[in-house]
């Protein structure tokens, strides 16, 4: 009989994210029962996913710019290669001033995550996430690209990309 092994599902590798604090409000820790947990007010999930899908829509991780750059330095890339990259790159550029997202089809705005069990959070989380996302596409210069078919052969503009 072989012995119980257990692991990860997907187990994580080392993290080179650099991460950016984006308040230090709506988080706190409380004791409970002699045990430590997090406590999360809804409206710091708001303001991660109006943060995340802003970062999203405008900026590309620093590794991405590099790895562009590179391309330009590459004596193997072709000249189409080079024109691409450079092309990204000043779309970066204008992208990253917050007007105008990196690509215009916006996408559809899909949230996965997973929560610990000693994170408590104060609300619906889907909603507060929700509201997030919404909030981002009202207050910036994200297009709705989401169709729905309203028959065999229509379809008509939702108005929303959740």
């Amino acid at each position: 009989m072989s012995e119980f092994a257990y692991s990860p599902m997907f187990p994580q590798a080392a993290d080179a994210t650099a991460y950016e604090l984006v308040t230090d409000q709506h988080v706190e820790t409380v004791e409970l029962g002699g045990e430590t947990f997090l406590k999360v007010d809804a409206e710091g999930l708001r303001l991660l996913a109006q943060r995340a899908f802003t970062d999203i829509s405008h900026l590309l991780r620093s590794g991405h710019l590099g790895q562009l750059r590179a391309i330009l330095d590459d004596p193997e890339a072709t000249q189409n290669d080079r024109f691409v990259a450079l092309e990204m790159l000043k779309n970066a550029v204008v992208a990253a001033e917050g007007l105008l997202p990196m690509c215009q089809d916006t996408g559809t705005a899909i949230i996965s995550g997973t929560r610990g069990d000693r994170v408590l959070v104060s609300g619906d989380d889907s909603e507060a996430l929700s509201r997030g996302v919404y909030d981002t596409y009202q207050q910036s210069n994200l297009r709705y690209s989401q169709l729905a078919a309203t028959s065999m052969f229509d379809e008509v503009n939702t108005g929303t990309n959740l």
